[in-house]
């Protein structure tokens, strides 16, 4: 189901552009540094950082994680790592002293996130959902991401990023 789909639909877990919504309002009322780029829809990090013209590393790629602590708690993670790197699951599970990890149904990350898989936000806005970054993202002047939709990417300031969003820093990247 795309976002368009969404839009349409009134048993959709979320509203398709309220998570996007919502951080513009964010943004604006923290008074971050940030732009708005319209390209054609894509959710892939690599593609839509060539559409965006950034570099790779650049990029916030943003999975949600489920983290087993014991038998009975579970944690869920939104990792967020440079577009080059990929999730670091035992960094994760070690980060939490958890017993099991691995990623996140798609519905349960989109219920979490608030948007569609290939738009899920370096932030989170579900108290069920703890925000880990990995510091090789941090070390840029700008990062980019997909706003909560296919068609719409941020450029945001990195310190304004680390204000807004006060992420737990964590090595959680693998090459």
């Amino acid at each position: 189901m795309t976002a368009n789909d969404l839009a349409h639909d009134t048993h959709a877990p979320y509203a398709p552009y309220a998570t996007y919504e919502k951080l513009l309002a964010l943004l604006d009322e923290r008074g971050a540094v940030h732009r708005v780029i319209e390209h054609a829809p894509e959710g892939a990090t690599e593609a839509v950082s060539a559409l965006r013209g950034n570099a790779l590393a650049q990029a916030a790629k943003c999975i949600v994680a489920m983290v087993k602590i014991g038998k009975k708690e579970k944690r869920f993670a939104l990792v967020v790592v440079p577009g080059d790197r990929r999730v670091d699951l035992a960094a994760v599970k070690a980060l939490y002293g958890g017993t099991y990890v691995s990623f996140a149904s798609p519905g349960i990350a989109e219920e979490l996130a608030g948007s569609p898989s290939g738009t899920i936000l370096p932030f989170s806005f579900d108290e069920r959902l703890d925000l880990v970054v990995d510091p090789d993202l941090l070390v840029h002047e700008e990062i980019y991401f997909n706003a909560a939709r296919l068609d719409r990417s941020l450029a945001l300031s990195v310190e304004d990023y680390r204000s807004v969003a006060e992420p737990r820093v964590a090595r959680v990247s693998t090459v």
